[in-house]
């Protein structure tokens, strides 16, 4: 499947998880989203990440108004990821959306 198309199901999977939350909690809550990459640098997935923004965007969400994204990178070392992963939770994001792919 190509970027677009993961972006695509990401944003989606988001909007149905966001849309039941809101349901539940009919609240004013910025929703936290985490978004954890095996990649090295912020630069390295900085259009994906964009891309991603972009859908949200299109689904209303906008970042500083009604959600925050909080970004961590495992530097290409798949070990780090379960203590990136652990620090997403501590910060206590609503969804966790990984790209663990080398290629992403």
């Amino acid at each position: 499947m190509n970027k677009a198309g993961w972006s695509s199901i990401l944003v989606v999977t988001l909007v149905l998880f966001f849309g039941v939350a809101a349901e539940a909690q009919q609240s004013k809550k910025v929703q936290r989203v985490g978004i954890l990459l095996l990649v090295s640098t912020r630069e390295a997935t900085a259009h994906l990440v964009e891309a991603f923004r972009h859908g949200l965007r299109d689904f209303g969400y906008v970042e500083g108004r009604n959600i925050t994204v909080e970004q961590r990178f495992g530097e290409g070392k798949v070990e780090r990821l379960s203590d990136l992963a652990a620090d997403l939770v501590r910060l206590n994001v609503d969804v966790i959306v990984a790209a663990t792919h080398p290629q992403y």
